[in-house]
């Protein structure tokens, strides 16, 4: 987990999950198809949003949710030789159970 990040308002932290180019049966898989919703798990989330009246909007995903988000949502970045994702909450399309 990243502990040494502290996300604000409605971000969060996602370590995507490696996308399988090859089914377990051989067969590759080609960049078009590969165009799903993205996985990964979240690292680190904010405190939520502030809304007009001051009161702060809790999160819907916490640590260790995995969730979708869409291929080219949020900012990629490197840290410890991870690659990560910082996305808003609304960059979440579901949280997978």
């Amino acid at each position: 987990m990243t502990t040494n990040l502290r996300p604000l308002g409605n971000h969060i932290v996602v370590e995507p999950m490696e996308q399988e180019e090859v089914t377990a049966l051989g067969i590759v898989i080609p960049q078009t198809a590969k165009e799903k919703p993205m996985q990964g798990t979240v690292t680190a989330a904010g405190p939520g949003k502030v809304l007009e009246n001051g009161q702060r909007e809790e999160m819907s995903v916490k640590t260790g949710d995995k969730v979708l988000y869409a291929k080219y949502a949020g900012t990629t970045f490197k840290m410890d030789g991870k690659e990560l994702l910082v996305l808003t909450e609304d960059d979440v399309l579901a949280i997978v159970l």
